[in-house]
């Protein structure tokens, strides 16, 4: 089966190759020149999460922080009707100036105000700092071994580079755009290299299949090969991917202000993954492929005349 008429990924990958490390290469500059916008998470400080039980405005709460002598350095109004508060402290708040902020509150806007304190010292910061990107190093590792296990090592460099490119592609976006970093955000991107690597599986797998059945003596039979295969999983790729998109888009509409950033960063991950599964990862195994083609053919004796 063909697909002569479909767009021809593997013709035009020098675009998406170039597109992509472009990309990469401002995301390198932004984390190196800015860092990351960590949350309470990773920084030490104070998050005061208030449920107000009735709706507000940032004028109005500004003033009643304003009361209490401690004016966040983040605020953030949300919720369906606006009355939730997410204040956010670069020092770290005593039980004292969080009881004043709290009363305060609780005068103003009734005794049905519901504080959410999260507080972290400096030291928890960079362990969890730390510890995140273990658990990111750890995972990214685990999937190489699995990858390379179970196909072959240009089928895992392939994945391996792609999957490393959508995790620091999720990192980037937040990076240039300033959005807060935080444990969701670890998740999100833990996640976003599972779905990236069932993505690539998905592909990688019907050009096995394929090849089983393939007899590759020219480029242009192996050109062939990859293209069908891209366009035989591709309805696949596609509707896995918008049907996750959707639930992570729910969760970003109507999800707390708490989950927001993690749905974000989930919807970010996996338009990534989709991407560098079709544009990247089919085309960078197609290159290597075709270089070991080549090799063969250099080595093969020549036919002696008759």
């Amino acid at each position: 089966m063909t697909f002569k008429r479909h767009f021809d990924f593997v013709k035009h990958r020098n675009i998406f190759f170039i597109a992509s490390s472009a990309v990469t290469l401002i995301g390198i500059i932004m984390v190196l020149a800015f860092s990351m916008h960590y949350g309470v998470d990773f920084k030490s400080g104070t998050s005061l999460d208030l449920a107000l039980g009735k709706s507000t405005d940032k004028a109005q709460v500004e003033k009643v922080f304003s009361d209490t002598g401690f004016s966040p350095v983040i605020l953030t109004i949300g919720g369906a009707n606006n009355d939730r508060v997410s204040a956010r402290y670069d020092d770290v708040l005593t039980e004292e100036q969080i009881k004043k902020v709290t009363t305060e509150f609780t005068n103003v806007f009734g005794s049905q105000v519901s504080p959410e304190v999260n507080t972290v010292s400096p030291d928890m910061a960079n362990e969890m700092k730390n510890k995140a990107m273990i658990a990111v190093g750890i995972a990214s590792i685990a999937i190489s071994l699995y990858v390379t296990i179970r196909f072959e090592w240009r089928f895992a460099v392939a994945a391996i580079i792609t999957i490393l490119y959508d995790a620091f592609f999720v990192i980037a976006v937040f990076s240039i755009f300033r959005l807060e970093v935080d444990l969701p955000f670890v998740a999100a991107v833990l996640t976003t290299i599972g779905y990236s690597i069932n993505d690539k599986i998905v592909i990688l797998d019907r050009i096995r299949e394929n090849l089983r059945f393939a007899k590759l003596k020219t480029d242009k039979d192996l050109h062939d090969l990859v293209h069908d295969s891209i366009w035989q999983t591709m309805g696949r790729s596609i509707n896995t991917v918008v049907t996750v998109l959707i639930a992570a888009f729910c969760l970003y509409l109507f999800g707390s202000e708490s989950i927001k950033l993690f749905a974000l960063a989930k919807m970010i991950g996996l338009v990534s993954g989709v991407y560098s599964s079709i544009c990247l990862a089919t085309p960078l195994w197609y290159l290597l492929k075709r270089s070991s083609l080549k090799s063969v053919k250099a080595g093969a004796p020549a036919k002696a005349n008759p």
